[in-house]
């Protein structure tokens, strides 16, 4: 597998300072955003889809879970093109043909006086959004990854997940009042807009660095791994099974918590937006912060451990206070979601150090097919418990979950430089 300075650009560029990896981490993150806009800000707009495309609740489900189903099928091989191919490449593909299918849809599959497309039509089209959207997730990662010492990448690949909420809290905004006020032709050309946009800024600004600043992972620390696809160590499995676990918790309390608050607590519109929001927001910066952390005590894979108990813990007492007064009961899932949401960035970046840089891409690409997986289930998994049981049933099985990833994160701890240039 080539290293990553095999798949160096060879576009004539000035010599980059150490500085330019901070521009690196700002299109990271806008390519992040910008995908997040569209997985996370087009359910936002469910009731108006259903309205607008004549969709029964099943169909809308189907709609809305074809984006997370084609990104979960991608991820790996996109993954393992970055690996091969180089992040800039494989983004600028990643963006543009995302942006174009938007483009496309935004002609052919909108509703109009004439006619109403198909619900299969819709459902292909935001499938292939996320087949080819996956793309942004790996090599997004692997360009920060190259430019930042292990001693930073923890912050940096923080930093760069705090997109996702950010990006999701752009189309969570916007979308609806375009939907609403301008139909769905304009949804999809702002979103493709997005996509294009960003795929312009990497073209101008994504390079990799002439030298790898401090390569890690198993050619660094010696590892007996060595050499060997994290798609085939147990290990990294390991990480990336405990990270589907994680992801089911955040999944539940963003897209659930509104709807208990509403259907049992009988919560107004200000409650349920102020606990979504505080979720969003808290969780965006604990992220940042876990970073931060556990670059400077070198305890990532203790800190997701230790992330997963407290989750399922928080959780579980959450569930106890379900007969509590309905403010107590949004800050109990106030605290269990910013908890879910703040272990992406420390996970990612030991994925990928244990794997090693050349093979960052693949372990990216894995990370996130689990990540991905367990976000598609969980919104067909909530329904199903409620159907059988009850909402104490749902939010209990729902903080299992983290206290199972929990002991599936190995333990020993990966090696962390000091550097901090």
């Amino acid at each position: 597998m080539p290293s990553f300075s095999a798949s160096r650009t060879t576009d004539p560029v000035k010599p980059l300072g150490s500085r330019h990896r901070w521009v690196v981490l700002g299109v990271g993150v806008a390519a992040q955003a910008s995908f997040a806009a569209a997985f996370a800000g087009i359910p936002v707009t469910g009731t108006l889809l259903r309205t607008a495309y004549h969709l029964t609740t099943g169909e809308l489900g189907v709609v809305l879970a074809a984006i997370l189903l084609g990104v979960a099928a991608s991820e790996i091989v996109w993954g393992l093109f970055t690996d091969m191919f180089g992040d800039r490449r494989v983004l600028l593909i990643g963006l543009i043909s995302t942006g174009l299918v938007f483009v496309v849809m935004a002609v052919f599959v909108v509703p109009s006086e004439a006619r109403v497309p198909s619900v299969w039509l819709l459902a292909g089209g935001l499938l292939l959004v996320g087949l080819l959207g996956g793309s942004v997730n790996s090599s997004s990662g692997r360009a920060v990854m190259l430019w930042f010492t292990d001693g930073q990448r923890g912050f940096a690949m923080s930093v760069r997940q705090t997109a996702i909420p950010a990006g999701g809290a752009i189309g969570a905004a916007l979308l609806p009042w375009l939907a609403a006020f301008s139909g769905f032709r304009a949804v999809f050309l702002v979103l493709a807009g997005f996509c294009l946009a960003t795929a312009l800024a990497t073209a101008r600004w994504l390079r990799e660095p002439r030298e790898e600043p401090n390569p890690v992972g198993p050619i660094a620390a010696g590892d007996p791994a060595q050499g060997r696809s994290p798609l085939v160590r147990w290990d990294c499995w390991r990480i990336a099974l405990a990270s589907a676990l994680l992801t089911m918790p955040q999944i539940a309390i963003l897209g659930f918590a509104g709807i208990y608050l509403h259907d049992v607590k009988h919560a107004d519109l200000i409650v349920i937006s102020a606990t979504i929001l505080t979720v969003q927001v808290g969780g965006a910066v604990l992220r940042v912060w876990s970073g931060r952390y556990t670059d400077r005590k070198g305890n990532r894979r203790r800190f997701v451990t230790v992330i997963g108990l407290l989750t399922g813990g928080s959780l579980l007492a959450a569930v106890s206070l379900l007969w509590a007064p309905t403010v107590v009961v949004a800050l109990a899932l106030v605290v269990a979601g910013i908890l879910a949401n703040s272990w992406h960035g420390v996970a990612y970046t030991e994925m990928a150090v244990m794997a090693g840089t050349s093979r960052a891409g693949a372990a990216l690409g894995l990370e996130n097919t689990t990540a991905f997986t367990g976000a598609f289930v969980t919104p067909l998994l909530v329904p199903l418990l409620l159907a059988i049981g009850s909402w104490p049933l749902a939010w209990a099985v729902i903080a299992i979950a983290p206290l199972v990833a929990a002991p599936l994160v190995p333990r020993t701890i990966s090696a962390v430089t000091t550097r901090h240039d």
